[in-house]
């Protein structure tokens, strides 16, 4: 039974560490802050969720502390993330190919302003596709 719950906490704590690779190569990779933010905050979430769920299963006393650390980060890590974007996008970082702009019809001025440009970029995309389609057919 000992030997089983050691292959289980390995598997998972080598699932984290695949995770955190993962997120390292997407911060590494991706073109602006908010894909950026998105990767780390997957490695974050998923990751350390993978590594807990390892260490209570290697560590089985300790395993209460490591679901309440758990549901903490998975709890708190998203919203942080949502923070840490808006900051960004109030600052005017720009998006990267953006096709909608939720945040801007939530903040007032001249984030608006941003949201109807890019409105009208989708929408020119939306009838270019409309167009494609329409010779292809």
């Amino acid at each position: 039974m000992q030997v089983v719950l050691q292959i289980i906490g390995l598997v998972a704590l080598w699932i984290g560490v695949i995770f955190c690779a993962l997120g390292v190569l997407g911060l590494l990779r991706f073109p602006d802050a908010y894909s950026r933010l998105h990767a780390s905050g997957k490695v974050s979430t998923l990751g350390l969720c993978g590594l807990l769920v390892g260490s209570a299963f290697l560590l089985p006393s300790s395993a209460l502390k490591v679901i309440a650390l758990g549901i903490f980060m998975v709890i708190s890590s998203p919203v942080a993330s949502h923070v840490i974007a808006l900051a960004a996008y109030r600052q005017g970082i720009p998006m990267v190919n953006a096709v909608r702009d939720d945040m801007a019809a939530a903040l007032p001025g001249e984030f608006g302003q941003q949201a109807n440009r890019l409105d009208s970029q989708s929408e020119d995309r939306l009838e270019t596709s409309a167009a494609m389609d329409a010779l292809e057919a």
